[in-house]
């Protein structure tokens, strides 16, 4: 961290912050730390991925107290989609945390590009569709119920979730949310479920990574401070905003950050 200067250094903890209010308020707040390593201190992947990973650990756990609070993770559909969530996340991020190591930086800034965009994109046509009437999707919570996607689908999502997380060092919101809202789960209750389970990704990478020895623990603390402030704040929005426009907010987040990313490559 000594050889970057103040204005990197600024930089960085403004992407903790922002990322910490995209967290609890749209989800995909969390890659900001990844992308903010990635562009401005020319680490190499593992060490940009190991770094973000370990600044999820503290905003995953008080996300979900923030969510716990609220009541989202005390509706028994949510709490068992987090469940299902929290226990593939523990098959598939060392399995992520391996394809790290294979991955150049060029194909690791286009594949998170590129996977965003088509994020992005689900998220969008989801959003043109008819509102589910409440209760019909698991407007109360229950994800299991009605048209709500079932174990094994949240299942499916949890485990390619944890891969993509222990390859990018994100937590999963910004994944598993617009996934979740695609198949129908509230917007509320997939950020609750998510956060649940970005605990579980972040703390089984960060061991992967530490092991690894490609964790720079300076940087994790600069970001990851701020992105803890950030955190609270997101989750206020979180709560004051309709859910149609958390959506949208998604919507625009995801393709905002995916020609960057790209590029970046």
């Amino acid at each position: 961290m000594g050889g970057l200067g103040m204005p990197v250094l600024a930089g960085l903890v403004l992407f903790g912050l922002v990322a910490g209010v995209g967290i609890t308020a749209v989800g995909p707040g969390g890659v900001l730390v990844t992308v903010g390593l990635f562009a401005l201190t020319g680490l190499p992947p593992a060490q940009v991925a190991g770094t973000a990973i370990v600044t999820h650990v503290a905003t995953g756990a008080l996300a979900t107290a923030a969510y716990t609070r609220s009541g989202q993770l005390r509706e028994r559909g949510t709490r068992r989609a987090a469940v299902v969530l929290a226990a593939a996340a523990v098959v598939g991020t060392p399995l992520g945390v391996l394809v790290n190591g294979a991955v150049s930086g060029r194909v690791f800034g286009i594949l998170l590009g590129v996977f965003v965009a088509l994020v992005g994109a689900l998220v969008w046509l989801r959003a043109g569709r008819p509102a589910a009437a409440p209760g019909a999707s698991g407007e109360s919570g229950d994800t299991g119920a009605g048209r709500g996607p079932g174990a094994p689908v949240v299942a499916a999502v949890g485990f390619a979730v944890a891969v993509a997380g222990g390859v990018f060092g994100i937590g999963g919101p910004m994944l598993c949310v617009p996934l979740l809202v695609v198949l129908g789960v509230p917007v509320l209750s997939a950020l609750a479920a998510a956060q649940a389970q970005s605990v579980v990704i972040a703390t089984v990478g960060t061991l992967g990574y530490v092991a690894a020895g490609a964790v720079d623990w300076p940087l994790a603390a600069l970001t990851g401070v701020p992105e803890l402030a950030g955190v609270l704040l997101g989750w206020v929005i979180a709560r004051a905003v309709p859910a149609g426009a958390l959506t949208g907010s998604l919507v625009v987040s995801l393709f905002a950050l995916a020609p960057y990313l790209a590029l970046h490559g």
